[in-house]
């Protein structure tokens, strides 16, 4: 019997403002392997033609913290936290095809695993830049970059003063002295400094 794999990442750690994305991804078995990389690394292009491709053919789910989440949490916790919705997302969606999860195996970009209270999940493995090397890590870092570039472009319509459109809330030298000028915007992270 083939393993089931599960993989969670997030987006938008280290940015100022703003919420932290995470996904989780099970790939069907035809999946287009090729298609995946460390979304990084891959053109905004790439991604968002690969991001197309993941949600038609692949089991997901993709969850958020918000930006007070953040602060109340650490970062942290929040990425965790929504690594974990990201998986209670996913189960959702199998629930709504039906697919079987029992058995299925989790791997975590980075060295810290979320809290996964699910019956049917075998193991959580969390694997430092499984983002680089997990297809299904892959998956879900181009979903959770996505969905977070998304996110942001929505936030500078709503604050266009900060230019989130330009740098998505992490911490150029531009971006930090509009911190300076304008002060902390509604959706700044008060536990991080500019």
């Amino acid at each position: 019997m083939k393993k089931l794999v599960c993989g969670i990442d997030e987006a938008g750690r280290g940015p100022l403002e703003g919420t932290v994305a995470a996904a989780a991804v099970i790939l069907s078995d035809d999946f287009p392997l090729d298609i995946l990389g460390d979304s990084k690394k891959l053109s905004e292009k790439k991604r968002d033609a690969a991001e197309k491709i993941i949600l038609e053919r692949a089991l997901w789910g993709i969850a958020f913290a918000a930006h007070d989440e953040i602060d109340s949490l650490n970062i942290l916790r929040a990425s965790l936290l929504a690594m974990t919705r990201a998986f209670d997302a996913l189960c959702d969606n199998a629930r709504r095809r039906p697919f079987a999860l029992d058995g299925v195996t989790i791997i975590v970009d980075g060295n810290k695993i979320p809290p996964v209270h699910d019956g049917r999940v075998r193991e959580v493995i969390a694997l430092v830049k499984a983002d680089a090397s997990v297809h299904q890590v892959m998956a879900a870092s181009i979903l959770a970059k996505c969905a977070r570039d998304r996110a942001m472009r929505g936030f500078a319509k709503m604050y266009p003063a900060y230019g989130y459109q330009k740098h998505k809330g992490y911490p150029t030298r531009e971006h930090r002295e509009l911190c300076k000028t304008l002060g902390p915007s509604p959706i700044q992270r008060k536990t991080f400094s500019y």
